[in-house]
C-alpha cells in the first residue's frame, strides 16, 4: 500500500464475518476466495484480524502473523499494514456477540481505483458511500414479487 501514491487509491472498506459460539466450519473456502479476489487483482488487502469474544465481553485480537498454520493466506501476510489500531479493534468487537468469533479485512477496491482516480483528477470528492445488505436486496425483491404475483 505505502507504494501507491495517495491520488490513486481506490475506496478502502473494511468487512466484519462474525461466527456465532458453536457455528463456525473454517475449511479453508474463505481464505482461498480472499487470496483469489488478491490474485485477480480485484482487492489489494490492507489488514486482517482474527477477533474473539468471550462470553464476559473481552475481546482477544490476533493478526495473520500470530497464527501458525495460515494456509492460503500465507502467500498475503508479508503484505498486510497492521492498519488496525486498539480503538477499532474496541469499535469492531462492540458488533460482536459474545462467545463469538470474527474475521476482519481492509481491503482497497482496486477495480474502483481508476474511476476514483478520474473523479479526483476532475475536481470531484467522495462526500458519501454505504452498502446495501444482500438480505434487504432479497427481501425487496421477494416483496416485488409478491406484489406482481399479485396483480399490482
Amino acid at each position: 500500500m505505502s507504494t501507491t501514491p495517495p491520488d490513486e487509491l481506490g475506496p478502502v472498506d473494511f468487512l466484519i464475518v462474525e461466527f456465532p459460539a458453536g457455528e463456525s466450519t473454517f475449511n479453508g473456502e474463505m481464505a482461498e476466495e480472499l487470496v483469489a479476489l488478491v490474485e485477480a487483482g480485484t482487492i489489494r488487502l490492507i489488514d486482517l484480524l482474527i477477533l474473539a469474544k468471550d462470553d464476559d465481553g473481552a475481546v482477544d485480537a490476533l493478526e495473520l502473523s500470530d497464527l501458525d498454520d495460515l494456509g492460503p493466506l500465507e502467500a498475503l501476510e508479508a503484505e498486510l499494514a497492521e492498519f488496525l489500531a486498539e480503538d477499532d479493534v474496541e469499535h469492531l468487537a462492540a458488533a460482536m456477540d459474545p462467545g463469538s468469533i470474527a474475521g476482519v479485512i481492509v481491503y482497497e477496491n482496486l477495480w474502483a481505483a481508476p474511476f476514483a482516480s478520474a473523479a479526483r483528477r476532475a475536481g470531484g470528492q467522495l462526500i458519501a458511500n454505504g452498502r446495501i445488505s444482500p438480505d434487504d436486496i432479497l427481501a425487496a425483491l421477494e416483496a416485488d414479487a409478491v406484489l406482481e404475483a399479485e396483480g399490482a
